[in-house]
This record gives C-alpha cells, sequence and structure tokens, in this order.
C-alpha cells in the first residue's frame, strides 16, 4: 500500500523496535490500556536486591520502648508514564520483646498481602478495627488509639497516602474558613478566660472533647453546635 505525501518533509526520525512495543503514554484521567507490557504486583514478581522504603517511629503508653515500622516498596514501570511505587514488605522492631510473637506473625501476613497485589488498602481498616481489651491510649496530638495494632494500621494508611494508593480526604474551602473562623472566635474567649494551656503540645484548645469520626480530641461548642477543629465534623450539619 503506497501513501502519497502532499508536504514538504523538514525532518525524519528512525523509529527502533522497543520504541514500537513501549505502550503509549496515558491520557490525563484515563485508564490504562489492556494488554501491553506493563508490570502489576502479584506474588511471583522476584525482590530486586534494593527496595526504596520509609520507617515510621511510634511510642506508645502502653510499651516502655518505641516501635520502628518499615516498609519497603518495589518501584514498577520505572521511566515510563506507567511507573508506580507499591508496598513489598513491612517489618517491626523494637527492644521491647513481650509482643515478639504476634508482631513477626502481623509482618509476615501484611508482607504476603502485599506482594499478592491488587487492592491492599483493606488492611488498613482491618487493622484500626482492632481493640485492646485492656483499653486503648491518646497518642500525642490528642488522637485516640483502640489498640497497638490499631495504631500500626494508621502507620499503614499513611504510608499508602504518600505513594499515592489511598488519596487523602480533602477539605474543601468553604469548610476550611469555617474551621478557621470558630478556632480563632474560641481562641480568644480562652485568652479572655487567661486559662494556661495543658503544655501537650497538640495545637487544640484545652478541655476540647474526642471526635468521633477522626479520634482527635479537637472537639469544641461553638454558637451551641459540637464543632471538630481537625476534621470539620460538626452536630448541627
Amino acid at each position: 500500500m503506497s501513501i502519497q505525501i502532499k508536504e514538504k518533509i523538514v525532518g525524519y526520525d528512525i523509529v527502533k523496535p522497543e520504541a514500537k512495543a513501549r505502550p503509549p503514554a496515558p491520557k490525563s484521567g484515563g485508564a490504562e490500556p489492556a494488554g501491553g507490557n506493563i508490570a502489576r504486583m502479584h506474588e511471583k514478581v522476584e525482590r530486586p536486591e534494593m527496595l526504596v522504603g520509609n520507617t515510621y517511629k511510634i511510642k506508645t503508653p502502653v510499651s516502655e520502648h518505641a516501635f520502628y515500622i518499615t516498609i519497603n516498596d518495589m518501584l514498577l514501570n520505572p521511566g515510563t508514564p506507567y511507573e508506580k511505587r507499591r508496598p513489598f514488605e513491612m517489618f517491626i522492631n523494637s527492644k521491647n520483646m513481650d509482643h515478639y510473637q504476634w508482631i513477626s506473625a502481623l509482618t509476615l501476613i501484611v508482607s504476603a498481602v502485599f506482594r499478592k497485589g491488587g487492592d491492599v488498602t483493606f488492611l488498613v481498616k482491618e487493622l484500626q478495627s482492632v481493640f485492646d481489651p485492656k483499653g486503648g491510649y491518646f497518642r500525642k496530638g490528642g488522637r485516640y488509639m483502640p489498640s497497638l495494632v490499631a495504631e500500626i494500621g494508621y502507620v499503614i494508611e499513611a504510608h499508602l497516602k504518600m505513594i499515592g494508593l489511598i488519596a487523602a480526604p480533602v477539605l474543601d474551602k468553604h469548610q476550611r474558613k469555617l474551621i478557621d473562623q470558630k478556632r480563632r472566635k474560641f481562641e480568644q474567649q480562652q485568652a479572655l478566660k487567661a486559662d494556661p494551656a495543658d503544655g501537650e503540645g497538640d495545637g487544640f484548645p484545652e478541655g476540647a472533647e474526642l471526635c468521633g469520626k477522626c479520634h482527635t480530641k479537637a472537639m469544641i461548642i461553638m454558637d451551641n453546635c459540637l464543632t471538630c477543629l481537625n476534621c470539620g465534623e460538626s452536630k448541627c450539619s
């Protein structure tokens, strides 16, 4: 089949075989095309010699020593429009040996789920729903943790948000403006009372109540309505 060229040729380029095999760049907001040489996470993916990752420190009142949670990620399709960072394995280290058995089991199971691929975000809710029969605790910032396992779930959630696997909730401009206004008004009222701060450094007013939505001690009464200064939850909305 012949092709007729009606315009003047101003340049040319040689198309290499590997360029033909490379999938086309994705359109904005579009889905990945079916097929192609796009690598995805699955249990048969071999571990490379080096992985990128992050280590998170959690210090709880239920343990004398801190826990260090390391989540390593695999970089899929590097250097292409389909480059993605996906969790591959998790490790938890601590000087506290009281929880060694179940922590070792938890890291093995979570790592296996990571390597399985697919939607691994369900782990977050499953771990966050674990409650300690002895009672939970408040971590720095006033957020309630029902158990140590639940806090590990919040660490995994923060990591998945960081690599883009979970979309972080964003307050709209109206909610953010309303929260800022109520916070300034409340701080002015507290300043007139001249009450000393509690010194916890959580950034929320003294005497704030626990929010049932974000589990942070940031609920205050403004205009006869309980409003959370952290997530915007309101009893009057």
